[in-house]
């Protein structure tokens, strides 16, 4: 790697720890079989998306790629960050049965409940 690309990657990486992170807005809903979240995280790719499930907390973080911009910025009312948003859950879910999908900057989590977490029906028998 040449010195030039060297000091672009540090100012880069700088300049990904100074941005600021948001909250993204999220819809939360309770299924019979599982929990489903839907995120908004608009201008965030497949590839940047982190989700991470440790000891109850998720934990759910979208890089934004920096804007290739040509020419001196004049005015700036969008400012660029990242999403970084984390949920204490309340039941015990299977890491493995957790699946993500995004799309148009909406990410769409689906945990599966456990089995002896799902509500069942109880037959009655008369006797």
């Amino acid at each position: 790697m040449v010195q030039g690309a060297k000091d672009k990657a540090r100012d880069e990486t700088r300049d990904l720890r100074e941005r600021p992170e948001y909250a993204p807005a999220v819809d939360i809903f309770d299924r019979a079989e599982e929990i489903v979240l839907v995120a908004d995280m608009p201008g965030v790719s497949g590839d940047s998306v982190d989700i991470h499930l440790d000891r109850g907390v998720l934990t759910v973080r979208g890089r934004v790629a920096p804007l290739d911009t040509d020419g001196e910025l004049v005015f700036q009312e969008y400012q660029m960050g990242d999403f970084l948003r984390t949920f204490t859950l309340l039941e015990d879910l299977d890491p493995e049965g957790i699946s993500a999908e995004l799309k148009n900057g909406v990410l769409t989590l689906r945990l599966q409940k456990p089995a002896q977490r799902k509500p069942r029906k109880i037959a009655v028998k008369a006797g």
